[in-house]
């Protein structure tokens, strides 16, 4: 008797600690719902493994509704301006403003915003631009040291007052970027939206019956529709029925179905489906390319492309911070066509790469898609006195096999430039200062017919997957064409475009992560430092092709010396 009162009292205790801990999680918990932390309750303890588990997904599911209707709150705050936010890379907060007529803060740097936090600390916040399609207007701040020591992190709200009281003020949960719906743009067919978080970069998509697109910031009365399309970062969905829907800016997400319906925190805006009249005639060849402080190198890269037939040039900007919009302005206004997108999203280079897929398909018959340190050239331009449009143009495709599938993509092969003995930027250009290469060819990038890309938009950078069942790849030989690729330039150049902006191969150079990447440089290692003799490295084949080429092109005597076009 005695052993089994003492087990009994053991089993009470037992029982009393368990609820205790139960309550105490959940107090810890009543603040952040993420996959791995679930409110659990006193029945939960008591119940069968299959109903244990049904009660933790509907405390889930209740959750997930809670913060999505928090992620769309409206502040008291005086003077605030109604915004979403999230966290970036680096402590960064990306704000987005709701931009309506009656709702619209000045875009001009010499206003004052500031990022208030709901524990009344503040940042100032810098307007960043304006993101394409939806025409809201992107601020960043800093999230605050004090709002760092605990997660989860707050939403601010965008005041003129930085001595606002927040007393108001709900603390909202910050998303971050890395799980995301960050953009949508609309074809006269479908929606596409761009998020993160979802689908692994390469080799695992979830199925489309996984997902909904959820139109409207009310649970209640959003409407949903199906998703047809579930590659990489790109999700393609139908466009919703208007006349359930109001309001001046629908926001536009992404719902995991099933048990738990959870919808994946937004900063994107649905644009209604409008059918513009296409350039006529299209464009026969445009370029694609993603930029990052690269106003130094643009107008060589466009001019010498635009001599030798690429009629326009498509830059998304990944968050400059130097004069490349001077740049394009002056490029713009000499005659050569340039467009600019802001496109602030981190480690999205395929993505973007999509969007321009969809975005420039009414204007574009062929898109070359490289870098603004590559340059195309062919050994049978050498003895050409003048550059002409045609030269690439004749690299393209004119005499199918129709007993095969037509040619849809064409691949060019890299030679990779070193350092060339180059310690700085060579002001005459990347195609004068570096002639000295690795000997073997490495990757190689491409020209696609974007009528012939696979409706996933599926690509890898460098190419674009196609419908098969009617288009092909080929592959040009080093004598026909070659991208000279000035990759590894003057260490303070490369140290500039490796360090934070490195692709969506590598996350971050300075770890340990994906170290046979072919991204990753030979003998760098992991840390920011100039490695011994860098000036003189990848130097094998010395080739100055290229540099003789351009200099009988767009050399000249002027009043201030020898000087090529591209020189100011």
């Amino acid at each position: 008797m005695m052993r089994r009162r003492k087990l009994s009292t053991s089993l009470l205790v037992l029982f009393l600690v368990t609820v205790l801990a139960a309550l105490y999680f959940l107090h810890l918990s009543s603040n952040s719902v993420t996959g791995k932390e679930v409110q659990l309750f006193p029945d939960n303890l008591m119940a069968s493994s299959k109903d244990r588990d049904s009660l933790i997904n509907h405390a889930i599911r209740e959750q997930v509704k809670e913060l999505g209707h928090r992620n769309r709150r409206v502040s008291s705050i005086q003077d605030k301006v109604d915004s979403v936010a999230v966290l970036l890379p680096s402590w960064e907060v990306l704000v987005v403003v709701v931009v309506s007529t009656e709702n619209k803060p000045a875009s001009s740097s010499d206003d004052n915003f500031y990022c208030l936090f709901p524990n009344n600390a503040t940042s100032l916040a810098k307007f960043y631009g304006v993101l394409p399609f939806s025409n809201a207007m992107a601020f960043k701040c800093v999230l605050p040291r004090s709002n760092r020591r605990r997660s989860p992190f707050y939403q601010p709200v965008l005041t003129r007052s930085p001595g606002s009281e927040s007393q108001a003020l709900p603390a909202w949960e910050l998303p971050r970027w890395s799980f995301l719906v960050y953009d949508s743009v609309s074809t006269e067919d479908d929606v596409v939206l761009f998020v993160k978080g979802v689908n692994k970069r390469q080799g695992f998509n979830r199925s489309p019956e996984e997902f909904r697109c959820v139109f409207g910031d009310d649970l209640k009365t959003a409407v949903k529709t199906p998703i047809t399309s579930s590659v990489q970062e790109v999700f393609r969905c139908s466009h919703p029925n208007l006349k359930r829907l109001g309001g001046e800016r629908i926001m536009v997400s992404l719902e995991i179905s099933g048990e738990l319906n959870r919808q994946i925190p937004s900063v994107a805006y649905y644009t209604p489906r409008r059918k513009v009249a296409p350039p006529n005639p299209k464009k026969l060849l445009c370029a694609c390319t993603m930029v990052y402080n690269s106003a130094k190198f643009l107008r060589e890269w466009v001019m010498y492309h635009s001599e030798i037939g690429v009629e326009k040039f498509i830059l998304y900007d990944n968050g400059s911070t130097d004069d490349l919009q001077k740049i394009v302005d002056d490029l713009n206004q000499e005659g050569y066509n340039v467009e600019k997108m802001l496109w602030i999203w981190p480690k999205t280079q395929e993505a973007g790469f999509s969007h321009g897929a969809v975005y420039a398909k009414d204007s574009c018959v062929w898109m070359m898609y490289f870098d603004v340190d590559e340059f195309v050239f062919s050994p049978s331009w050498l003895n050409s006195s003048n550059p002409s449009k045609n030269m690439l143009n004749s690299l393209l495709p004119r005499n199918p096999d129709l007993n095969r599938p037509l040619i849809g993509q064409i691949s060019i092969k890299c030679n990779d430039f070193g350092p060339s003995g180059r310690k700085t930027h060579p002001p005459e250009g990347v195609t004068q200062g570096y002639t000295c290469r690795r000997q073997v060819e490495q990757r190689h990038k491409s020209v696609v017919l974007l009528e012939a890309v696979d409706r996933s938009l599926l690509n890898v950078v460098h190419h674009f997957g196609l419908n098969q069942s009617l288009y092909r790849t080929v592959e040009l030989g080093l004598k026909a064409a070659v991208m000279n690729h000035y990759k590894y330039q003057a260490w303070p150049e490369f140290k500039n475009k490796f360090r934070q902006r490195v692709s969506a191969y590598v996350v971050d150079w300075t770890k340990a992560v994906n170290p046979t990447s072919q991204d990753r440089t030979p003998g760098l290692g992991f840390e920011a430092i100039e490695p011994q003799g860098w000036a003189q490295r990848f130097c094998e084949v010395r080739d100055e092709r290229l540099k003789k080429l351009t200099q009988r092109w767009f050399g000249s005597n002027t009043p201030n010396g020898y000087k090529l076009a591209w020189e100011r």
